[in-house]
């Protein structure tokens, strides 16, 4: 098979889906790489590793399109939308139910699109959790520095010092995002307060956590009434593959003090919050309700060498086994990698994509 590498076009986004050695993976394979000139060298992988590796560079976009499976980091924007065809064979992540005019695109142009954060293993989403881990420990980290007053907030130093207490740090949802999240919060030395709807969650947090943060069930009464305190708000709210719960209302973050900070991790998916919108690397953050909020939607972008190397080490495999049993082989063979399959064929055929449009939803058979 002839994989494509494009190079990703989205604001500040320099990480890549395929290093050299996932490369020299795909050729001992017997297969054809074929990657788009200077993709890998925001993280740090000139095209001269790719060729020792045994892929071939190609100047244009197009070129790295024309393959019958692309396999991307970031969802195609608008520009891209022209490369989606009947033939294509795309794997990326896809984050649909927050994108109506990618999902009709895909659908319109009967491209199979696979989306790396609906793949699932049990209740594990082993292509999502690489990002969210490093989403989650990113956002105590850019949210302490937005806390300082020269970057809007309220001037509250996370770790306190001798004498002062430290800040308190609200982290809603315990998932993959939420637990990384709460380890770089603590690790700070603020007061971690994590809120999660799972018993058993909760329990496995407390001891991962060795007893640094708190846990409390997560209702609207217990938000409500942690809010005041709060310095940092982190949502890790997590629905796979659907559109992310509005879990806080406008109205909340008017209990807030001025000049806390909220990050959303969420935003892939919508936002887990009224006054979320998406924001990039260049201009990360806006002020609501005299709330700091930092809403990038590919946060881990920044730290693009440690996420490349991450996110390939958990997607590449599924890649290599598509490319050698070819899609409907490995829908039939892969039930994990089928639940992966957001379009095919001209049809949404993933359920919560198509409740968060309103679009027809159909069963993909193979």
């Amino acid at each position: 098979m002839r994989i494509g590498v494009p190079k990703e076009i989205k604001v500040k986004e320099n990480r890549v889906a395929c290093t050299p050695a996932a490369a020299r993976m795909f050729v001992q394979a017997g297969h054809e790489v074929l990657v788009e000139t200077h993709a890998g060298e925001g993280s740090g992988f000139p095209d001269e590793q790719y060729v020792q590796a045994g892929a071939r560079i190609v100047p244009k976009a197009a070129d790295a399109w024309a393959c019958e499976m692309v396999i991307k980091v970031k969802e195609p924007i608008a520009s891209e939308y022209g490369y989606l065809r009947k033939d294509l064979l795309l794997f990326t992540y896809l984050h649909l139910a927050a994108d109506k005019p990618l999902t009709e695109a895909l659908a319109k142009s009967g491209t199979a699109g696979i989306a790396y954060e609906t793949v699932q293993v049990g209740r594990r989403l082993p292509l999502l959790e690489p990002m969210s881990e490093i989403a989650g420990r990113m956002s105590a980290l850019v949210g302490a520095f937005y806390l300082s007053k020269a970057q809007g907030g309220k001037g509250v130093l996370l770790g306190g010092v001798p004498g002062v207490l430290p800040g308190n740090v609200l982290i809603i949802g315990g998932g993959t995002s939420g637990i990384n999240a709460g380890r770089v919060a603590a690790g700070i030395g603020a007061q971690v307060t994590v809120l999660e709807v799972d018993l058993q969650q909760m329990r496995f947090l407390d001891i991962s956590l060795h007893g640094t943060a708190n846990t409390l069930y997560s209702n609207e009464q217990n938000l409500m009434e942690a809010l005041p305190q709060v310095d940092l708000l982190i949502g890790a709210v997590l629905v796979p593959g659907a559109k992310a719960p509005k879990l806080i209302r406008r109205e909340m973050l008017k209990v807030m003090k001025p000049g806390a900070v909220f990050v959303d991790i969420a935003i892939d998916q919508g936002g887990c919050a009224e006054t979320s919108r998406a924001t990039t690397h260049e201009n990360p953050i806006y002020v609501e309700e005299d709330t700091v909020h930092y809403c990038v939607a590919n946060m881990p972008g920044a730290y693009c060498r440690t996420a490349t190397q991450a996110l390939t080490n958990a997607t590449i495999p599924y890649a290599v086994k598509l490319a050698n049993l070819g899609l409907d082989a490995a829908m039939r063979q892969m039930p994990d990698l089928r639940l992966g399959l957001n379009t095919y064929q001209g049809h949404v055929v993933y359920k919560a994509v198509a409740e968060a449009h309103g679009l027809p939803y159909q069963e993909a058979t193979f």
